[in-house]
């Protein structure tokens, strides 16, 4: 795993504010992919910075999150699961775990608030060679689909209080009988509450550890699979 200069979307880095944008490389199960972003948020200390004072330098959608590479690993983990599955992909930002997905068989949905998300959403689908993900743009505090989805994803998009109740909904409305949420999140402390008081209402909730190594050091991400039964 790698990040890198990226030099060849000019177009999208005009789109995207003349960020520059660089890549990472993820190698998993004799599948590669390259996902350009911002700016990668890997070691702790970067992630505290991006959060406090220098969020100016770019829409958060735009870089790429620990969470969103754990989360990446639990799908490959599930590939055999994957094959015709209806996804939805919450908060997509760059898009790694729905390319995934969907370079898995998975027949995917990808929202965003951001519409520069969506562009590089977008531009990593294209360079991945993934025409099959739609790209929506989508609030969760004013939700309007209605459709059921078999998996629910979300990379590091539960830890803001404000927004779990509308989160809440659309976990209740969007979620297809028998269906699964998979939650990447690094053990921020609204989000174990969250998971915490779905559980005391019904849900269960199965947690795997991923640990992430590179240039960046070590990060600890969990993997929360949510459903409920019956």
């Amino acid at each position: 795993m790698a990040a890198t200069q990226a030099t060849d979307d000019h177009a999208a880095v005009t789109l995207l504010h003349d960020l520059p944008l660089h890549e990472y490389h993820l190698r998993l199960d004799g599948h590669a992919w390259t996902i350009a972003h911002s700016g990668a948020i890997l070691s702790e200390e970067d992630e505290q910075r991006y959060l406090g004072e220098d969020r100016s330098r770019a829409p958060y959608g735009l870089a790429l999150w620990p969470a969103s590479i754990a989360l990446a690993h639990e799908l490959v983990s599930r590939a055999s699961e994957l094959p015709g599955r209806r996804i939805l992909e919450l908060g997509a930002g760059t898009g790694l775990p729905g390319i995934v997905a969907a370079t898995h068989g998975a027949r995917v949905v990808q929202t965003d608030r951001l519409e520069e998300a969506l562009t590089i959403g977008r531009l990593n689908a294209e360079r991945n060679g993934v025409r099959s993900i739609e790209h929506r743009l989508a609030d969760w505090t004013a939700w309007t689909d209605t459709e059921r989805y078999d998996l629910i994803l979300g990379a590091d998009v539960i830890y803001a209080p404000r927004l779990q109740p509308f989160l809440r909904t659309i976990f209740d409305t969007n979620l297809a009988p028998g269906g699964r949420l998979l939650l990447g999140d690094p053990y921020r402390s609204a989000s174990i509450r969250m998971l915490e008081a779905m559980e005391q209402e019904g849900w269960t909730v199965r947690m795997t550890k991923w640990r992430l190594d590179g240039e960046w050091g070590e990060r600890v991400i969990g993997g929360f699979e949510c459903y409920r039964e019956g």
